[in-house]
């Protein structure tokens, strides 16, 4: 009677235990995707900006670049644009898979290089500002806000990393197909 009754109790506390596990694993995975549309909507600010400025109806403002029309880093801008636009479209469809975040980092970086290129290459007048006080004031003030997002993203994915390897939640990770993120 007592083995029976203690067999029972172990399958309970084992009962127990995986739901409260695959809980933590679940809440730990939605955590994650809540921080990446945190980094979302900050890519989508920056992709606004970026339209903004290089609308297709109106030519660069010759308060810019007078007389010179537009130099071939707003098309490198632009097409940074285009590229982090598909990655996150991609992206957001599974935020946690790691070859689309792979893809975004990418984008990430070659936006990052098209903004310093058009901030700091290429200058028409090496002594005055490439771009207004105001657009610059603008971009730096969603570089900070993008990188506080990024950096929520990257620690809500190593919790949940960190989640789905330890022992002995990764049996029941396995399981249930969590699969380790990737950061940004």
């Amino acid at each position: 009677m007592t083995r029976t009754l203690l067999g029972w109790m172990a399958v309970a506390v084992l009962v127990f235990w995986s739901v409260g596990a695959y809980n933590r694993l679940v809440r730990l995975r939605a955590d994650a995707r809540t921080a990446f549309s945190a980094v979302d909507a900050h890519w989508q600010q920056e992709l606004g900006l970026i339209d903004s400025l290089l609308s297709p109806d109106e030519p660069m403002p010759d308060s810019l670049f007078p007389g010179e029309g537009r130099p071939s880093f707003w098309d490198g801008l632009r097409g940074a644009g285009l590229q982090l636009s598909a990655a996150l479209a991609a992206s957001r469809v599974r935020p946690l898979e790691p070859a689309r975040i792979e893809a975004l980092a990418a984008a990430v970086g070659v936006m990052r290089l098209a903004w310093e290129r058009v901030e700091r290459e290429d200058a028409h007048d090496l002594a005055g500002p490439r771009l207004p006080d105001t657009l610059a004031a603008s971009r730096m003030q969603l570089a900070v806000q993008g990188q506080a997002a990024i950096d929520q993203f990257n620690e809500a994915v190593r919790r949940y990393n960190h989640a789905v390897a330890q022992f002995p939640a990764a049996v029941l990770a396995w399981i249930f197909g969590f699969r380790p993120a990737r950061t940004l």
